[in-house]
């Protein structure tokens, strides 16, 4: 905290930049903080909050309801397949709380009061609340808090980069499978299996091979575990496509959706139930079965008025293809990255790109702490008016979605600038 004495203040943001009290202009190459869709002031969004504010600025959904969360739910149980009920929250790690709480009293209303235990990947990231960081336990974020966690079976998870020795990264994979049936198999107290849909990004940026999500979920189906995933930051359009768990052909029993469901303007997650899980839950009063959980602002009409236009948006400016040709474009620079002398691996799927840095290409020793490379990355990419962003010694390019192929391109050419000049000071 010490090497960070100043801040730049931002004032305002138009498109894909943002400005700050100089009048300092940096394209936001990071969707500030992998939500943002459109850019910044998009017309139809701010019209759409300034309507909603002058009807209704929040209302409980204690006892009540309101329309706009109702209709929102409406579009989202059609847009997402299997799912049959929404339940409103207020951002990616409460989303996943109400995740592992629904699944676990799930089983409690079936009578299985032993189902308790959480099976997640290796490197897999949740959030940073506490049950958060039970199922996603990244030592480097949370080992100073592991005394209070909850402890999971945690199954060792496929990256091509870094694959063990004695093994080929497809029997690697296997390898990793192989080890799902067997927890499963082994223990008959298992609630759910967790995982990121379709890529862990927090965790280094690992793509899943092809298929492997797909294989867990039918194991779940299989073992009569619940499948439970994540696409807080993978989906709406991140990876490629809309539903990355339909995209990899996996049925989860509860999916959370969370940063680009208001297009990154407002805060708002929600966590999807399958009929399945909704109708345990139904009873009368004095049987207890109702879900005992809630937020102040869960279901807030100018979070879900804003979800609404936004979901929209992306059928009326057709932003999927649009995505998928930009994604084309990231894969044209591969190469030209790859051959950077910091640079050891390069991992992309649709809009998201991880560029993995290391002190030695042979080795793929990571980059010394103190080396500082996160600082001297953000501070190098702000000189060509970028906003870059790394988790260790990953420099991650998550731009806004609707970014044109012209302010792709200059971010693209800073961050590799940015490499090559951070290279020439540090080897």
């Amino acid at each position: 905290m010490r090497e960070w004495t100043r801040f730049d203040v931002i004032v305002k943001g138009k498109g894909m930049w943002l400005q700050d009290t100089k009048g300092n202009l940096f394209l936001d190459g990071v969707a500030s903080m992998w939500c943002n869709v459109w850019g910044h002031s998009k017309d139809e969004l701010v019209k759409s909050i300034t309507i909603q504010a002058k009807k209704l600025q929040h209302s409980s959904l204690f006892n009540l309801t309101n329309d706009k969360a109702e209709e929102l739910a409406t579009k989202l149980v059609r847009l997402a397949p299997n799912m049959y009920k929404v339940f409103y929250s207020d951002d990616g790690s409460t989303a996943m709380e109400v995740s592992a709480k629904m699944a676990l009293q799930y089983w409690y209303n079936k009578g299985e009061k032993k189902k308790t235990k959480f099976v997640t990947l290796e490197n897999g990231y949740h959030g940073d609340t506490t049950g958060t960081m039970s199922l996603g336990y990244v030592p480097a974020f949370f080992s100073r808090y592991k005394s209070v966690l909850f402890p999971t079976i945690k199954i060792p998870s496929p990256n091509k980069y870094r694959t063990p020795n004695g093994f080929t990264f497809e029997d690697y994979v296997d390898h990793c499978l192989d080890e799902v049936e067997k927890t499963f198999s082994q223990n008959n107290n298992i609630a759910a299996f967790v995982m990121e849909s379709g890529a862990q990004i927090a965790g280094g940026v690992t793509v899943y091979p092809g298929g492997f999500q797909r294989k867990i979920s039918n194991l779940c189906k299989k073992h009569g575990i619940l499948f439970i995933l994540d696409e807080i930051a993978t989906g709406f359009g991140r990876l490629g496509s809309m539903i990355e768990y339909q995209n990899q052909k996996s049925t989860p029993d509860i999916v959370s959706f969370g940063k680009m469901l208001t297009a990154g303007y407002l805060p708002l997650a929600v966590t999807l139930a399958s009929k399945k899980i909704y109708d345990a839950f139904l009873g009368q009063h004095h049987e207890m079965r109702h879900f005992f959980h809630g937020h102040t602002f869960t279901g807030n009409p100018l979070a879900c008025a804003t979800a609404i236009t936004n979901l929209a948006l992306y059928k009326k400016y057709n932003i999927i293809p649009k995505i998928k040709k930009n994604s084309t474009y990231l894969q044209s620079r591969i190469d030209e990255i790859s051959d950077l002398d910091l640079v050891g691996d390069v991992r992309h799927k649709g809009m998201l790109m991880g560029i993995e840095l290391v002190s030695n290409k042979m080795k793929k020793s990571p980059i010394p702490l103190e080396k500082r490379i996160h600082q001297r990355i953000f501070n190098e990419a702000k000189k060509h008016k970028i906003y870059l962003r790394t988790l260790g010694h990953v420099v991650m390019i998550v731009p806004p979605l609707a970014i044109s192929e012209r302010e792709l391109e200059f971010l693209m050419d800073g961050t590799i600038d940015a490499i090559k000049k951070i290279s020439e000071k540090i080897t």
